[in-house]
């Protein structure tokens, strides 16, 4: 379908107006919201991060010096990667209020030239960000429940066998509920993350009070004395402390969904003074039980509060899943509409907040293969192998494009945030490098699946570029057809024949075969081209854009956003407020060609490719409902195209 042009666009007059759309809720209601869903993923952590550094293949004991040393690294990850970079300044960097990679690459692009090398390459960096985003929203939701569940083990340990069905019956419901949104989900998920958040300060706390030493952990000098101890060993180390920031880059994508305010509040008031009181507590319990490595987060909590704690912490990890779907689903819909992805249908699950939406074909594909994860690697010290890499890969990306829009965008703040964005690099690089020591145990996976998403994404826009490119090619320029078909003019009905193109200035195909088989030509011919910018929500005076041609022949162009849904029926009746053309609905017809790509052997990308496009183009949804154009007053044109 070439009905719609979505190749990055310059920046527009007017754009950099922050977009607000965060409901009625009040701040209170959207901390508590965002506590709910964003910060599910990071929230859950404690389960499993401890328990991985002190797993065998890294060969630790629970000592005094090695338990400080690693809560200090913990500490500092989360105050260097999270509050620091997350929340204090990446937030900043929203793309009118929308957050992810993929706001970020936008934002960056329109630093630089278009169509130049260094935006092609920011491009490419945003979309393998993106695509390992995707990997990370597979394996987050699956370690989250299984550790959770594995504290059945715990209590009982004759359950072990029960631990991946219950995980699958858990996960399967995740998914079902997220047609309901993100707004109910989060309205009921938390009241139950404030109270998981406020036993995880809890637990903390009594095992501190037992321990006291342990507060020292949150003096860096215990950090440098574990790598001087160490040596080069100490490195893969990271490989575990990364597990303790998973969930930075879902709290920047999640961000359009509550607004960056809350999210701020809600991690320097509840949920980091919860984490690192939780994090000290298990290391006191370890300092005085060391044995206790192989489940500290269960081992810490009192025997009498197991059983509650387990059936919490299940909740817990459901709202861990919720925040990286969530995730998924926005990041889905920036790369749909900046033409990476084919269209899909997106449901939007508030009347009062634009960002709250549901991508159905997302959700059952995450759905599939998070229960395929689960059933192959079956026990979260297995994911755990895995996962980190994706994660720690994105945020070296998050990193690299947030200097670019540093050095361009905050010229008052770059000489602050440059220098921090060198540590930063720092810091990331070292957690990539500590998990891919793990590649060939596990981290292959996330590896393998963002390349093949990435595969997929830049398949679908090298496709695009070459099907218009065709069309290009093959099309007639209107400026010599209209003078020559009005020499000679077909018969004209009533009505208005609005014809989609994706070029400016090339006779649509679905014109040709109009005229061609019913040999008629309607009182009122418009050719519209839709454009998607690289802004979130287009400015009210750059959204459309009317010329007229002569012999009531006009030229209509509509920008939108890339997180708008395009509707343009609607933005064709609002033409007439700015003193535009006049469209009766009743008696407007669209037409809109359908293309059937032919791959071939000899040009465009390699066949497999083509072929791929070919498949993916087949099944994209069609022009009646990402336009939002009524079905009975849409008339599709086929056409062949080899690319």
């Amino acid at each position: 379908m070439t009905s719609f042009n979505t190749s990055s666009s310059a920046p527009v007059p007017g754009a950099g107006a922050p977009h607000s759309g965060h409901g009625k809720q009040g701040l209170p209601g959207l901390v508590v919201g965002a506590i709910g869903v964003v910060f599910g993923d990071i929230g859950t952590s404690p389960l499993y991060t401890l328990k991985e550094a002190f797993s065998p293949h890294f060969g630790l004991v629970g000592n005094h010096d090695t338990v400080l040393g690693i809560l200090s690294l913990v500490f500092w990850a989360l105050m260097v990667v999270v509050t620091l970079k997350y929340v204090s300044i990446i937030t900043r960097a929203d793309n009118e209020g929308e957050g992810g990679i993929m706001a970020l690459m936008a934002l960056a692009q329109r630093t630089l030239a278009k169509g130049g090398r260094s935006a092609y390459v920011v491009g490419i960096l945003g979309i393998f960000g993106a695509s390992l985003f995707f990997g990370d929203s597979v394996i987050t939701p699956a370690i989250s429940v299984l550790s959770a569940v594995e504290g059945l083990e715990v209590a009982a340990p004759a359950l072990h066998r029960w631990i991946v069905p219950i995980t699958v019956v858990i996960l399967l419901g995740v998914f079902v509920a997220q047609r309901f949104g993100t707004e109910r989900v989060g309205r009921i998920f938390g009241p139950i993350t404030c109270l998981w958040f406020l036993s995880l300060a809890v637990i903390g706390v009594h095992n501190i009070i037992d321990m006291p030493e342990v507060l020292k952990a949150l003096n860096p000098v215990w950090a440098m004395r574990f790598f001087i101890d160490h040596g080069g060993h100490s490195l893969f180390i990271l490989g575990a402390v990364v597990l303790a920031v998973t969930g930075g880059e879902a709290l920047y994508a999640d961000m359009g969904h509550f607004g960056a305010r809350p999210i701020r509040y809600g991690w320097y008031l509840v949920v980091l003074p919860a984490l690192m009181l939780n994090y000290l507590g298990q290391g006191a319990f370890v300092l005085g039980h060391p044995t206790a490595v192989k489940n500290p987060f269960y081992e810490a909590v009192p025997e009498w509060a197991l059983i509650p704690m387990i059936v919490l912490a299940t909740m817990a990890t459901v709202i861990a899943s919720q925040a990286v779907i969530t995730g998924a689903f926005s990041v889905a819909r920036q790369a749909m509409q900046l033409g990476y992805v084919p269209r899909m249908h997106i449901k939007h699950t508030s009347s009062d907040t634009i960002g709250q939406i549901y991508v159905p074909y997302i959700n059952w594909l995450l759905m599939l293969m998070v229960i395929a994860v689960v059933l192959v690697f079956r026990t979260s010290t297995a994911l755990a192998t895995a996962y980190g890499i994706s994660v720690a890969t994105t945020m070296l990306i998050d990193t690299l494009l947030l200097a670019l829009v540093a050095r361009t965008l905050w010229p008052k703040w770059r000489k602050l945030v440059l220098p921090l964005c060198v540590l930063f690099f720092i810091v990331d690089l070292g957690f990539v490098i500590a998990n891919g020591a793990k590649f060939f145990d596990g981290a292959w996976f996330p590896v393998v699946l963002g390349l093949a998403v990435f595969t997929v994404l830049r398949t679908w826009r090298r496709g695009r570029e070459l099907l218009h490119a065709e069309i290009r090619q093959e099309g007639i320029q209107l400026g010599s057809f209209l003078p020559g078909l009005m020499l000679a003019p077909p018969v004209r009905v009533p009505g208005t024949a609005v014809f989609m193109s994706s070029q400016l200035g090339v006779v649509p195909h679905a014109l040709m075969h109009n005229l061609k088989h019913n040999k008629v030509l309607h009182e009122r011919n418009v050719f519209l081209t839709v454009e998607t910018l690289t802004v979130p929500y287009a400015p009210r005076d750059c959204r459309l854009r009317i010329e007229s041609i002569g012999d009531d022949f006009y030229r209509v162009l509509i920008r939108f956003g890339f997180m708008e849904t395009p509707d343009v029926p609607l933005a064709l009746m609002r033409s007439c407020d700015a003193g535009g053309i006049h469209f009766d609905p009743m008696e407007t017809t669209y037409f809109a060609s359908r293309e059937t790509i032919i791959a071939s052997h000899h040009r465009g990308m390699p066949f497999w490719r083509d072929k791929l496009f070919a498949f993916m183009h087949r099944n994209a949804a069609p022009a009646t409902g990402f336009f939002r154009i009524p079905g009975n007053r849409l008339v599709e044109l086929g056409a062949q195209i080899e690319i």
